[in-house]
């Protein structure tokens, strides 16, 4: 079977898409002995798990260290989720773990983001590697990557996401976020205003609580920027490769996770430096070369759009901004919407290839149903596939102008099948839109 067979499969196994619970996993697990012996740290938080975890791959491999990674979800290829050395590993090589997984399940029924953890954990088991860093996914405490006791966790921003499956407010989804947390380790949060749930669970477990402002902190000026933890400081720093008004807060809590493993896995400033300077992550306020301007950013709950708007804003100016819009309708959509709409005079919405999607229509019909510019002040389109949406987009755009393809990793993903697009302003749309 090849890779995409065993993912099609993954598919048909369980019944349901999310299921929270771990003992399944854990039963899996325990029968492919799946375990790690090198440092391991899990990334959990509503946004800037997939920053903090490219931060902390390309610090540890300046560092001179071997690196697995499982980063999540994708943009094109499912490979991309399993890192090994700063690459993605090749899909032939996923194959017999998934076979290996399907052997130890037995009647156990896995969803397929259970499925496929398990077998790119025991992917990276198999490599000598001096670090693994894992994503979380969904929440916590019952994530699948939740199975592994991991040395150091760090939780990033907490905000409102999935709701019914992590609660109604912050607190409820920091006791989530906070069941990655290990009696005696280090726990970094990297959040400036956590909820109180984090410090009340480290407490009760007795976790090596390192919170940004009272542990660690940051400062700086237009040029570079300092950090000062328990024990280390770092002066004259670079701002990350990666854009954005939080990628210092992402950046702090990375350094502050190294200083916690200083023991076992020394980082020397330059790789700090480097590691920073030269970290990438596509999809993450990624500014395409050219004109127009392309922006591609995979923010997708009200959070991450609010500091998305704040980004946009300090781009500077552009006579119009042609917005190319996809999610998912559990998602907030009148949250996301509201933050980002007075930026945006054009929009396409587009359809997604997933069951879980709002359509274009729904969309559309969101955005209207939100009365925050309605025609003609602004022009609604509504599209087949995210690249159509964007070459309808550089059909109507003039080389001023700013194209925005932001929501869903499908809405990223979806115009980079093809590689990096090439857009030209005033290019012809294969098929005209629908205007509305």
């Amino acid at each position: 079977m090849t890779l995409d067979d065993w993912l099609a499969h993954c598919e048909r196994l369980h019944p349901k898409t999310i299921d929270m619970t771990l003992d399944r996993v854990k039963a899996v697990k325990d029968r492919l002995a799946i375990a790690f012996d090198c440092p391991t740290i899990v990334v959990a938080g509503t946004n800037g798990k997939g920053s903090t975890c490219a931060m902390l791959e390309s610090i540890a491999l300046h560092a001179g260290y071997r690196v697995g990674l499982y980063i999540k979800p994708h943009l094109v290829h499912f490979q991309e989720r399993c890192r090994v050395g700063g690459a993605p590993v090749a899909a032939e090589s996923l194959e017999p773990h998934f076979e290996a997984v399907e052997a130890a399940r037995g009647d156990v029924t896995l969803t397929y983001f259970e499925f496929t953890t398990l077998a790119i954990m025991r992917r990276l088991q198999h490599e000598a590697l001096d670090l693994v860093i894992l994503e979380v996914g969904l929440g916590g405490r019952l994530d699948a990557v939740n199975v592994i006791d991991a040395d150091c966790a760090v939780i990033t921003s907490i905000d409102l996401d999935h709701t019914e499956y992590l609660g109604p407010d912050r607190e409820s989804v920091g006791r989530e976020k906070a069941g990655i947390m290990r009696t005696g380790h280090p726990v970094v949060v990297s959040d400036p205003v956590p909820p109180a749930s984090l410090a009340e669970r480290a407490k009760e477990i007795d976790a090596d609580l390192r919170q940004l402002g009272r542990d660690f902190s940051f400062s700086g000026d237009r040029t570079q920027w300092q950090w000062v933890g328990r024990s280390k400081r770092y002066s004259g720093l670079a701002y990350p490769a990666l854009r954005g008004v939080n990628q210092l807060l992402n950046a702090a809590g990375v350094l502050a996770a190294f200083e916690a493993l200083a023991d076992r896995l020394p980082i020397s400033a330059q790789a700090v430096r480097t590691g920073l300077a030269l970290v990438e992550l596509p999809g993450r306020f990624q500014v395409l070369a050219g004109q127009p301007a392309v922006v591609l950013d995979v923010a997708h709950n009200p959070h991450a759009v609010a500091a998305l708007a704040q980004n946009l804003d300090q781009m500077g100016f552009f006579p119009r901004t042609h917005a190319v819009f996809g999610a998912m309708a559990d998602k907030d959509l009148a949250g996301i919407l509201g933050r980002i709409a007075p930026l945006v005079d054009v929009w396409h919405f587009t359809d997604l290839p997933l069951p879980r999607a709002a359509t274009a229509n729904e969309l559309q019909a969101a955005f209207l149903a939100a009365g925050l510019r309605t025609p003609p002040d602004v022009a609604t389109y509504t599209h087949a596939t995210p690249l159509d949406a964007l070459r309808a987009a550089a059909a109507g755009a003039t080389a001023a102008d700013r194209i925005l393809v932001f929501g869903s990793f499908h809405t990223v993903g979806g115009v980079l099948q093809q590689g990096i697009p090439r857009v030209t302003a005033g290019a012809t749309a294969p098929e005209p839109p629908t205007l509305h």
